[in-house]
C-alpha cells in the first residue's frame, strides 16, 4: 500500500509538471507575440508623446507588473491543503494577472490625457502670440517657428517637430494634419481648421485665433468651475468605492480564520467576484454622472 501510494504522488507530480510545462510554454508565446504586436504599438504611442521607451522595456515592465500581481493573490488567496485546490488557485490567479499586462497602455493613456490638458492650457496664450506674430507682418510659417523657440513644452515640442517635417519636404496641411493626430485635442484640431480654411479662402487669420482663444480660455474656466461643483459627487464615489476594500483588509487583520474559510469556498468567491462588478459599475456610473462634456 506504502508502494502505491508513492506511485499515485509521483504521478501527481509528473502531472502538476506537465502542466506547469504547457502553461510556461503558451506563456512563452504569448510574450512573444505580446512582444512584436502590442509593445511595438505602446512604444510609437509613447514616441507620439516624446517618450522614447524602446519596446522591450514595456515588455519587461507589464511582465514583471503581472507576476508580482499573480505572487500577491497566489500567496494569498491559496488553500494550501490539497493539490486541486492549488491549480485552481494558480489558474485563477494566472487568468487575473494577465489583466496587469494592460497596464502600460493604461500608463500611457494617463499620461496622453495630462499631456493634452497642458496643451490646451497653452494653446490660449500660444493663439495670442500667433496673432501678434501675424498683426506684425511674420509669414505663419515663421510664426510657427517662433513658437517652437519660445514656447515651453509639450506644445513647443508639436511646433518644433511640424517645422521640421515642412523643412524636410512635408506640406504644410500634411504636416498640420499630423501634428492633430498625434495631439488628438479639439481645441488644436479647431485651430487647424481655421488655419487651413484661412489659407484656402482668405479672411482675417488673428481675429480667428483671438476668437479661438477667447473660446478655449471660457471652455476652461467653466470646466474649472464644473469640476468644483462636481467634486462631492466625485469623493463620494471613490469612498463608496473603497470602502468594500478596506473592510476587507480590516476584516483579514482581525479575524483572519473567518476570512480564510470565507475566501476557501465557493460561495466566498461568488460573493467577492459579484461585489467587485457591481464596484465597478458604481464607479462606472458615478463618472458617467460627474463628467460633462463641454
Amino acid at each position: 500500500m506504502q508502494f502505491i501510494g508513492y506511485i499515485i504522488a509521483a504521478l501527481y507530480a509528473l502531472s502538476l509538471s506537465g502542466i506547469v510545462y504547457i502553461v510556461m510554454q503558451a506563456f512563452e508565446s504569448g510574450a512573444d507575440a505580446y512582444a512584436q504586436t502590442y509593445s511595438d504599438d505602446t512604444s510609437r504611442q509613447f514616441e507620439d508623446i516624446f517618450l522614447f521607451i524602446p519596446a522591450r522595456r514595456i515588455t519587461e515592465a507589464a511582465i514583471a507588473c503581472s507576476g508580482a500581481v499573480f505572487l500577491i493573490l497566489f500567496l494569498s488567496f491559496t488553500n494550501w491543503q490539497s493539490i486541486t485546490s492549488i491549480m485552481i488557485s494558480a489558474i485563477i490567479c494566472a487568468l487575473v494577472s494577465c489583466l496587469a499586462l494592460l497596464v502600460p497602455n493604461r500608463v500611457l493613456d494617463i499620461l496622453r490625457l495630462r499631456r493634452r490638458n497642458k496643451i490646451n492650457e497653452q494653446l490660449v496664450d500660444t493663439l495670442m502670440s500667433m496673432s501678434n506674430g501675424l498683426k506684425a507682418g511674420f509669414s505663419i510659417s515663421q510664426v510657427f517657428e517662433n513658437i517652437s523657440k519660445n514656447a515651453d513644452p509639450p506644445i513647443s515640442q508639436e511646433f518644433d517637430l511640424f517645422v521640421q517635417q515642412t523643412r524636410l519636404g512635408v506640406s504644410f496641411s500634411e504636416a498640420l494634419k499630423n501634428m492633430e493626430e498625434r495631439v488628438k485635442s479639439q481645441d488644436m484640431t479647431l485651430l487647424v481648421l481655421a488655419i487651413e480654411t484661412a489659407r484656402k479662402t482668405g479672411g482675417n487669420l488673428t481675429e480667428v485665433m483671438e476668437n479661438i482663444a477667447h473660446t478655449i480660455r471660457e471652455r476652461i474656466r467653466i470646466q474649472g468651475r464644473i469640476k468644483t461643483l462636481t467634486s462631492q459627487g466625485r469623493l463620494q464615489g471613490i469612498i463608496v468605492g473603497l470602502m468594500p476594500v478596506a473592510i476587507f483588509f480590516m476584516l483579514m487583520t482581525l479575524q483572519p480564520e473567518l476570512m480564510q474559510s470565507f475566501l476557501h469556498s465557493a460561495m466566498g468567491l461568488i460573493i467577492m467576484g459579484v461585489s467587485l462588478v457591481l464596484i465597478i459599475l458604481g464607479g462606472l456610473m458615478i463618472k458617467k454622472i460627474v463628467n460633462i462634456d463641454i
